[in-house]
């Protein structure tokens, strides 16, 4: 099993996650993050760290996310790592509480 960035995170892309991962799994989009799961070792550590609740155990994201574990594997073959945390996105604020935001996912 891997863990999954969900919705929550487009437009915020919080790296708090980023930090705290052992294995360095995390790639980076313009305003989006992704788990690559064949780097994923499953220990969970960056769900806590989420600010937004993007983070999911692949069996548990929600029904109506689950597209973003195809994504996740999609986009983790074509974006940069990132293994530093770095400032959020100047708009996270804004569109932290905001749901229904795929539209506005930049790849």
């Amino acid at each position: 099993m891997t863990h999954v960035v969900t919705e929550s995170c487009i437009q915020c892309r919080y790296t708090d996650c980023v930090d705290v991962c052992p294995v360095d799994c995390f790639r980076e989009g313009i305003n989006f993050l992704v788990i690559d799961p064949e780097e994923c070792i499953d220990c969970a550590v960056c769900v806590a760290e989420c600010p937004v609740n993007a983070i999911y155990a692949e069996e548990d994201v929600p029904k109506n996310q689950f597209d973003f574990i195809e994504l996740n594997k999609k986009l983790s073959s074509n974006w940069l790592q990132i293994t530093k945390k770095k400032e959020a996105l100047k708009s996270s604020e804004k569109w932290k509480n905001i749901k229904n935001k795929k539209h506005l996912l930049k790849i």
